[in-house]
């Protein structure tokens, strides 16, 4: 499959009507290292290190998700406004369901996208990761759902984590290190509460965390994800996070920054993962993404 990059100032075609809407569904399925995911599962080999861990948190905001046409017209996907896993333009994905090690987590989840358009013949998709500018620094307890989960929220400075993605190692007797936080390791500062993906924007301007920028963030992060082909009625959209965090130590954590990547520009734990999410990092130039596939 390719990827297809889009110029940021592509225009979405405004659609021209048709006999009537027809209704899309996009499917998902949540993965780690090519296997379903699970709370109640340990996975082997991912990362640098040869150590099992398990996930506390799998969930994502999608946003602004279109429909391409055969002749490459971007036809916008009108959102089902159920105001409970998407609301505007902007799609909550939540893999995790409260079990095993997802403690903090709920037991709803959402796999799909729901939404219509024109009837016609599309055969691409685009959609970003990520909460628009507009929506994504306001006040959380004051949001329609799902832009009211405060656990996706980090400040009305930084606004919403666009993926939250969240692991553990497990020790020798089955116990994950978020519930034994006395392990140390042997090199650096060891990653014992766990190591975090939260992808959010950075560099944001305001008078303090409590007050949203006027402008767009220097590093808004918000991923774009396009493919030529896709047929939604018979393929899914597969995220799985092991190809980004592959050159990633999940047991280790550098000195003095926040544990994992946290897409801040002093992390150096970001260097070898927000280059494989399709952004820049510092002067790291951005690869193909590697989080989202077809199939």
């Amino acid at each position: 499959m390719r990827f297809r990059s889009f110029l940021p100032d592509t225009q979405l075609v405004a659609a021209t009507p048709a006999f009537a809407d027809q209704p899309v569904t996009l499917n998902f399925a949540a993965e780690l290292g090519g296997t379903p995911f699970s709370c109640t599962e340990t996975y082997n080999g991912l990362g640098t290190a040869d150590s099992p861990i398990q996930v506390l948190d799998y969930r994502m905001f999608v946003s602004n998700v279109a429909l391409i046409t055969e002749d490459g017209a971007t036809v916008p996907l009108e959102l089902e406004q159920d105001r409970r896993w998407q609301v505007e333009t902007i799609a909550l994905l939540d893999f995790e369901d409260g079990t095993g090690s997802c403690t903090n987590g709920t037991a709803e989840t959402n796999m799909t996208v729901r939404g219509t358009v024109p009837e016609g013949n599309y055969t691409g998709l685009r959609f970003n990761i990520g909460v628009p500018f507009d929506w994504n620094h306001g006040d959380p307890t004051l949001a329609p759902s799902p832009l009211n989960l405060t656990a996706m929220f980090w400040n009305w400075r930084g606004g919403y984590k666009f993926i939250k993605f969240e692991t553990t190692p497990v020790s020798a007797d089955g116990m994950n290190m978020a519930q034994d936080m006395h392990t140390e390791g042997a090199h650096g500062h060891s990653a014992a509460s766990g190591w975090f993906l939260h992808l959010g924007s950075t560099m944001c301007q305001s008078n303090s965390r409590t007050d949203p920028p006027e402008s767009p963030c220097a590093n808004l992060n918000v991923m774009t994800v396009a493919f030529d082909a896709f047929n939604a009625l018979r393929q899914q959209i597969v995220i799985d996070p092991a190809p980004v965090i592959a050159a990633s130590d999940l047991t280790m954590n550098t000195p003095e920054t926040s544990p994992g990547c946290m897409s801040f520009p002093n992390d150096a734990d970001c260097a070898t993962v927000l280059p494989k999410l399709g952004l820049p990092f510092n002067d790291i130039s951005a690869e193909a993404q590697r989080l989202v596939a077809v199939r």
